[in-house]
């Protein structure tokens, strides 16, 4: 492979490789050389590469029109915000291009909120170790110190509690008085896969009902088909207020979505927020192709049966259980905590022609495509444990 161009900005740690095409879970690069794929480019192409439906409704659209702006309406735009408040109950929705975004819309939203209340200095609750995106706004709202050192100062306005304890929101005494909203992702991701109990979010619920508080859902990663409904919280029965949504959405192309509902739908007028490529229609095609094929192709169920078939894999080629300190997550959103050490783990695999991914430091973060199949589900689980009983063996004195 030729050396990487000094003319990238150095801001990724990038593996050793380069990719030429894909088609469904198979990625290939330069050499020809067919990798599967168990990232999706990070919980983004979960209807595979190359998609029949996407690609053709991509294809279509490019020789029409790529770009207005939001000074017209856009008709594509329409119609994918009516597909979003079909499936999700969402009444009206903000079009961004990038999870990022869709989080920063939420913040302001919800400081808009606080404003009409009179809350001079409105607080979001957030929460330990979650991860709300790189801009400034969203990595205030980030619970990773690691990522957020050295950019400070960052914004004010949000307080940090664990995760899974209701207690600990409770007992910030005074400082309610200031929350105007309450921001989580239902599965922490970049945190290593942390599913929040369901009763916990059940419970903030509740609280936010009861002091008439904003549930914000970033389900930037967890939505789209990942976990096997289109969005997550369908399965938990805990609606959000605000609820936001990207990566999967386009199935490669760059769109995020805001989408809101009740008193949250009703903050936000001309001039509040904008983005100029928001929304636009080329991305809009590939996103209505993505939620059609969700809806018609019967692939929501394939979540829960591709992840028995990677699990099985997994466990039926692993030397030793007890290599595998845990496993969680929901459909292919899966996480598998080793034993044994993880700095080696995503190049290792990379030789074996496995596309993986760490995530919190300590825990093999696999999201696969919809489309893989049951063969090859159980192949990526079998060359994940081949993986981890070839560092053991190493490992062994």
């Amino acid at each position: 492979m030729p050396q990487p161009s000094n003319a990238i900005m150095p801001t990724y740690g990038r593996l050793p490789v380069t990719f030429s095409h894909g088609e469904g879970a198979l990625l290939y690069d330069t050499d020809g050389r067919a990798y599967l794929d168990g990232v999706s480019g990070i919980a983004v192409t979960n209807l595979g590469h190359n998609h029949p439906g996407v690609t053709a409704a991509v294809a279509e659209q490019v020789s029409r029109l790529v770009h207005t702006s939001n000074l017209f309406h856009i008709r594509l735009q329409e119609q994918v915000a009516e597909m979003l408040s079909d499936a999700t109950g969402m009444e009206n929705m903000f079009f961004c291009n990038s999870g990022a975004e869709a989080n920063e819309a939420a913040i302001k939203l919800a400081r808009r909120y606080g404003d009409r209340k009179g809350i001079a200095t409105p607080q979001i609750i957030v929460l330990e170790g979650a991860f709300h995106g790189r801009t400034i706004g969203a990595l205030s709202a980030t619970g990773n110190a690691k990522i957020r050192q050295g950019f400070g100062p960052l914004l004010d306005g949000f307080i940090r509690v664990p995760a899974n304890d209701l207690a600990a929101i409770e007992l910030l005494g005074p400082a309610l008085a200031e929350v105007v909203a309450v921001m989580v992702e239902p599965i922490q991701g970049e945190g290593g896969i942390r599913p929040l109990a369901p009763d916990y979010l059940a419970g903030l619920r509740t609280l936010c009902s009861t002091h008439d508080w904003l549930l914000i859902f970033d389900e930037v990663q967890t939505g789209n088909g990942r976990c096997g409904s289109t969005y997550l919280f369908e399965q938990l029965g805990v609606e959000p207020d605000v609820l936001l949504t990207a990566k999967g959405l386009g199935n490669g192309l760059p769109i995020g979505v805001c989408m809101a509902r009740g008193e949250a739908a009703r903050q936000l007028g001309p001039g509040d927020h904008g983005s100029t490529y928001g929304g636009n229609p080329l991305c809009c095609a590939a996103a209505r192709a993505v939620l059609t094929a969700l809806k018609e192709d019967a692939l929501l169920p394939q979540a829960e049966v591709l992840r028995h078939h990677l699990l099985a894999g997994l466990k039926q080629r692993i030397a030793d259980p007890a290599l595998i300190a845990d496993i969680r997550g929901r459909g292919l959103m899966i996480g598998i905590q080793p034993t044994t050490p993880t700095d080696t783990i995503v190049k290792r695999g990379l030789d074996r022609g496995l596309l993986l991914n760490i995530a919190g430091g300590d825990t093999i973060r696999v999201l696969p495509p919809l489309v893989m199949s049951h063969e090859q589900a159980g192949e990526l689980g079998a060359g994940i444990a081949d993986v981890l009983n070839e560092i053991a063996e190493q490992e062994a004195p």
